[in-house]
């Protein structure tokens, strides 16, 4: 009974993590410190602007740079509008020869890295609007000097878009991702509640025919008392039949309340319910499916609790069949004991001799939620684990003295 093994976990989340959240800001930084001074010497070298202008442009322009990481919005408010600015300074210079207007290279390329920063942080609405204050200052500027304009002008809008495009559509893959694997989170939750939910309906269902058996006999011996004792004072008998009573509407409730757990349409098993003294024919059943398997079975187990009993199979018949889902082949030991004021049960298999494929790749845990169920109905305690060799053990221990789930340890 194997369950799947899955990816160790890194050593140190934490610190990966960590370093994953500074990249954003490493990355501002990096494109700060590089157009920074590319854009000063642009503006000083190619376009003749003095030292004062060209060093305030320089800075408005690529210094808001180092908020794109958290802040690309804010940023592109300070950046857009001294891009504009720069196109009107340069407008006082003479036009050169190899001049680009209105947007020069280092400003331009400065820009569409804001913006795809901007594109992976905003909605769409936001990124629409730039789009247009973007196009719009652009169509204008190309109107008031369309002598000057060579181009620049249609290059910004159309690379912003292509830009802010891919940057939407890459947020919105990183969003459904975000949002699929929340979902699985949850999904995986209400998977496991309503199999806990499942086995505890189907526990409740098979305890009604132990409880049901023990008001009927109560039922049969309160009735027949006065006739089976004649001495009985007429106050005995008047007490006898109001146990019997109370016995009677207590089996009337009970089938309401099994009428509730069955609301699907499934109707009860008509045959008794098992217990230890049929984990002979169950292992016998298993070795003629192909799991080797052998039962060690004390002589004398004293007086064993009905819902002990019946837990005590379940379990068994639990760890067999995940044996044949996980490990198929795998030889298998099912010891049962008693030991002082408890019964131990003890299904341990070997990993399979050969190298097989398992029914059944993805292991659930289902089963083991069954078995914890039902050692926590009995007050008993279950210790379930792989073992070092590759096989697995499960091993339950139910007190045969009456005990309730409080008493657990």
């Amino acid at each position: 009974m194997t369950e799947p093994i899955t990816a160790p976990a890194p050593a140190h989340p934490t610190v990966s993590r960590r370093w994953t959240s500074f990249l954003p800001e490493a990355a501002a930084v990096a494109l700060t410190v590089l157009f920074l001074p590319v854009t000063l010497a642009n503006l000083l070298d190619q376009y003749g602007l003095g030292g004062a202008a060209a060093t305030t442009l320089a800075v408005t322009q690529a210094g808001p740079l180092l908020l794109m990481a958290r802040r690309p919005l804010w940023a592109w408010c300070i950046v857009f509008p001294a891009d504009i600015a720069g196109a009107l300074v340069i407008l006082g210079q003479p036009a050169r020869e190899y001049d680009v207007w209105p947007w020069p290279p280092a400003p331009l390329v400065a820009c569409l890295f804001l913006l795809l920063a901007l594109a992976l942080r905003r909605s769409r609405r936001v990124l629409v609007a730039v789009w247009l204050v973007t196009g719009a200052a652009s169509l204008v500027l190309h109107l008031v000097r369309a002598d000057r304009s060579n181009g620049t002008a249609l290059l910004l809008p159309l690379l912003a878009a292509v830009v802010l495009v891919i940057g939407a559509a890459v947020r919105e893959r990183r969003v459904a991702q975000r949002r699929l694997a929340e979902q699985e989170t949850v999904s995986e939750a209400e998977r496991a509640r309503r199999t806990l939910l499942e086995e505890r309906t189907r526990i409740a269902r098979e305890l009604h025919d132990v409880v049901a058996h023990h008001m009927s006999v109560i039922t049969v011996q309160a009735d027949s008392a006065p006739y089976r004792l004649p001495e009985l004072s007429d106050e005995a008998r008047d007490e006898f039949g109001t146990i019997a009573a109370s016995a009677r509407e207590s089996l009337t409730e009970m089938r309401r309340l099994l009428v509730v757990l069955r609301g699907d349409g499934t109707e009860g098993e008509r045959t008794p319910q098992p217990g230890i003294n049929r984990l002979q024919q169950l292992v016998e059943a298993t070795v003629r499916a192909g799991l080797p398997a052998e039962l060690s079975l004390a002589a004398d187990l004293g007086d064993v609790p009905s819902a002990v009993d019946l837990s005590a199979y379940r379990i068994v018949q639990e760890a067999l069949a995940n044996v044949v889902r996980h490990a198929p082949g795998a030889r298998t030991r099912v010891s049962v004991a008693a030991d002082g004021d408890q019964l131990t049960v003890l299904i341990v298999n070997e990993p399979p001799e050969q190298p097989v494929s398992p029914l059944e790749t993805a292991g659930t845990g289902h089963g083991l939620v069954g078995m914890r169920e039902r050692v926590r109905l009995t007050g008993g305690s279950l210790d379930a684990g792989p073992l070092p060799d590759g096989g697995f053990r499960v091993a339950a221990r139910l007190p045969l003295s009456p005990a309730g789930p409080e008493d657990a340890p």
